[in-house]
């Protein structure tokens, strides 16, 4: 298609099918279905998979010995099945057909982004060299989130006959996505039933075992010509199916038809999820409507949040941000959910929320600024239990936990396998607490860059506020060094998660969580000063806030240590004293090293041992501040920080760090964008090509990275173009690389509307499209220029 819109695949390659899977999934927001062909069974090469977003329960499992108790993203009742036969005229029928079957003799596969469409096109041929075309369009509407079809038309070559077409929906299916889990408890569902609502609409409901939620599906399947009185149904308790015979002839298609509703009791303003997918199964258009309005709801969206890049990078940007629009789409923000750090896209990381709205927020904030409000609606309800959390911690104000699922309790597995090694190990990433860092810092950004002190002002308000609270209490200051400490903690790096020999996990004074935490904390004291004065008196009444505690806030955001080492920023206290790691030689033995802790775990070592780290962990702080907001963080805590400081400290990192996270490659190329641009590429296409070439090794089958794919969008959007939203401008301080020098984007501005932005051949374009809109005053550098809306401005970039 004209203009980088589709993604193929060409031939069937069993061994690459579960990635595909991923890269293919369609969704709304509401739910997403892996692309899995709809006549393959799991196994081996196919993980079929439907996942409706906070989906969530619990099970107990036997993991070395323990019971254990984790949640997991549902794998819902499976709406894809659909097999068919050939049936020539005077032979018997022939054997069911899929791309594994030897028949195939052609096979492609295409996404289409524009249109939010999958369609598979195959070619089967029999041993008497009879052929049959089959090609199947799929699609999760965009428009109706509970809908979802596919058709499929049959088109005989040199015979006649039928095709015998069965379809249905199959409710034994089990949490099997990941190979290290497959020890685990993976049966969510129980209490299954089916039936019928009329001849050709047939339903299956049931239930999760813990957390209690109804899920009910039904599917209207329909097809043209078909065959007078030979349809049938047939029910079992786990599946349900209809089986219809077309009639064929050759140059002539015949087509049938599949449409699904899908509903849980998690659905806002539902009473009976069995009656509700019915009737939407009943009343749904045919099929050319329903692609007809799917198409709209995609052209609305593509509206709001166009970005173009030319080439194979503008392809990969197009394919991220169509992940990311499926996973959180404005039907998103009706919903109770947070940011899955795998989209809804398979069973990784058992669906939790981690930390992945830092990455993700940024980009959404100017385009749908309503979901991320939602997004952040997700975290204030579970305020509650991050408070308990601290208290229980013996700490006061909020402890979010490393991940979340359905109610806002720590649900960061106990446990983790190795499958180097084989080896069940303690995992403490629990500890890392700069995860309500994060939270604060997504408040701070979306109320300012959305104009929207009504939610900074509650909501915001005491989510910040709790966090600074919290962060306050969980510093403790230490005599010797005139310092405030935090101890105990994991930072973003992971690998760290205590000292070697000790016998308690964690390290002291992590320098991203210790500077984060005193930019939370100063957030915090400046939001107090500007709250309006009757909502000031409510919350420090509500929340208990004393001047004397504020006054500690203050004394702590001003003493927190941050250790140093030789002028560089130590990514803890003590990381100095850690063994080189001879990173040659493991390269060298090994290949890829990016998850360098299992190696050595595998031979009798530990990363804790050495200066190597998983993912940027330092360098997050020039991903998140702006180089004058850094340097003022610094200032404040009284250390010394200037250019020169940051090179030093960013070299040190470049060269121990393994990459084992797909953020990482991301957060250095935004980081040396500013630093040694001509190194920046380099890291910035392996975040393009993380998930589409898989370079973690296997992990993007189990679901796409959704922080790294938007954070590729930010890139453009704010990483080369240095766009902070300020209260009544666009600042920009481009830094375009060279390889992406030429782009577009589109962006909503407040109540200015949409604003465009466009870098070309060493000029800026801005363009206020909509006459109703306002005026729109853009600072670059040492420059101001107002733009009146319905025009168009070109100022010059200097020389960067």
């Amino acid at each position: 298609m004209p203009g980088g819109w589709t993604w193929s695949y060409e031939g069937y390659d069993p061994a690459a099918e579960r990635l595909r899977e991923s890269l293919c999934a369609l969704g709304n927001g509401y739910f997403m279905t892996r692309g899995a062909a709809s006549e393959s069974a799991p196994g081996p090469a196919h993980s079929p998979g439907t996942y409706a977003a906070g989906c969530y329960n619990r099970l107990v499992s036997n993991v070395a010995g323990r019971q254990v108790e984790n949640e997991d993203m549902v794998n819902l009742p499976n709406w894809l099945p659909l097999r068919y036969r050939m049936r020539p005229e005077g032979a018997a029928p022939g054997p069911w057909l899929s791309p594994d079957h030897p028949q195939l003799t052609e096979h492609r596969q295409s996404l289409d982004l524009r249109h939010g469409t999958l369609t598979r096109r195959s070619v089967f041929q029999d041993a008497e060299g009879r052929r049959l075309r089959v090609e199947q369009c799929r699609l999760v509407h965009m428009g109706d989130p509970h809908l979802a079809a596919l058709r499929t038309e049959f088109t005989p070559d040199g015979w006649s006959g039928t095709v015998e077409v069965e379809a249905g929906i199959d409710g034994d299916v089990r949490n099997t996505g990941v190979a290290r889990y497959r020890e685990l408890a993976n049966r969510h569902l129980t209490d299954t039933d089916t039936g019928t609502a009329r001849d050709d609409t047939l339903w299956l409901r049931c239930r999760t075992v813990d957390s209690d939620i109804r899920i009910a599906l039904a599917a209207r399947i329909t097809g043209t010509p078909e065959e007078a009185g030979t349809a049938r149904t047939a029910l079992s308790p786990q599946r349900v199916s209809r089986t219809v015979t077309l009639t064929v002839r050759p140059g002539r298609t015949a087509v049938a038809d599949k449409t699904v509703a899908l509903h849980t009791s998690r659905d806002p303003a539902i009473g009976n999820p069995l009656r509700a997918a019915v009737d939407d199964a009943l009343r749904a258009p045919e099929f050319p409507r329903l692609l007809e309005l799917h198409h709209r709801a995609w052209e609305q969206l593509w509206q709001r949040a166009q970005i173009d890049v030319p080439g194979k990078a503008g392809l990969i940007l197009r394919l991220h941000l169509f992940h990311v629009l499926q996973t959180l789409s404005p039907h998103t923000a009706g919903l109770d959910v947070g940011v899955p750090a795998r989209g809804l896209h398979g069973e990784a990381y058992r669906g939790h929320v981690f930390w992945d709205e830092l990455f993700v927020l940024p980009f959404v904030n100017l385009h749908f600024p309503e979901v991320s409000r939602a997004l952040l609606g997700y975290r204030h309800r579970r305020l509650p239990a991050a408070c308990q959390a601290a208290r229980d911690a013996d700490g006061a104000g909020a402890m979010y936990p490393w991940q979340s699922g359905s109610d806002g309790s720590e649900q960061t597995q106990r446990f983790h396998l190795n499958p180097r090694s084989g080896h069940w190990l303690p995992d403490h990433s629990r500890l890392q607490h700069h995860v309500g860092s994060a939270v604060a810092y997504n408040v701070w950004r979306y109320c300012h860059a959305a104009g929207d002190t009504e939610f900074l002002h509650n909501q915001g308000a005491e989510m910040l506020l709790q966090i600074a609270r919290f962060w306050a209490t969980r510093a403790q200051w230490d005599p010797a060094r005139g310092r405030y400490r935090i101890r105990g903690v994991v930072g973003p790096d992971e690998y760290h998660d205590g000292y070697p020999g000790a016998a308690e996990p964690g390290v002291d004074d992590n320098a991203y969580t210790n500077v984060t935490a005193a930019w939370v904390l100063m957030r915090a004291l400046e939001l107090c000063r500007e709250l309006p004065e009757a909502r000031r008196g409510l919350l420090f009444e509500q929340l208990q806030l004393t001047p004397d505690e504020r006054e500690r806030w203050d004394h702590v955001a001003h003493r927190l240590h941050v250790p140093y080492h030789r002028g560089i920023i130590s990514q803890f206290d003590g990381y100095a004293d850690l063994a080189e790691l001879d990173w040659s030689g493991y390269r060298k033995r090994y290949g890829d090293i990016r998850r360098l802790d299992r190696i050595l775990e595998a031979e009798g070592d530990s990363v804790n041992g050495y200066q190597a780290s998983k993912q940027a962990d330092v360098l997050m702080l020039g991903y998140l501040f702006p180089p004058d907001e850094l340097s003022g963080v610094f200032r404040q805590l009284g250390y010394a920080f200037d250019d020169e400081i940051w090179r030093t400290t960013v070299d040190h990192y470049l060269h121990r760090t393994s990459h084992g996270s797909t953020l990482s490659a991301l957060v250095h190329a935004w980081v040396l964008a500013r630093v040694r641009r001509a190194e920046a590429w380099t890291y910035c296409e392996e975040a393009l090509i993380g998930d589409v070439a898989d370079v973690q090794g296997g992990t993007t089958a189990e679901g796409i990275h959704l922080g790294a794919m938007a954070g590729t969008l930010d890139f453009v959007q704010r990483g080369m173009t240095g766009l902070e939203a300020g209260d009544h401008a666009l600042w920009l301080d481009p830094a375009p690389l060279p390889e992406l020098s030429t782009f577009r984007v589109r962006l909503r501005f407040r109540v200015h509307g949409d604003v465009e932005l466009r870098f070309h051949a060493g000029r800026l374009t801005v363009a206020v499209p909509d006459p109703d809109n306002t005026a729109v005053t853009v600072r670059l550098g040492s420059r101001t220029v107002t733009i009146p809306p319905g025009t168009t401005c070109s100022i010059g970039l200097p020389d960067v």
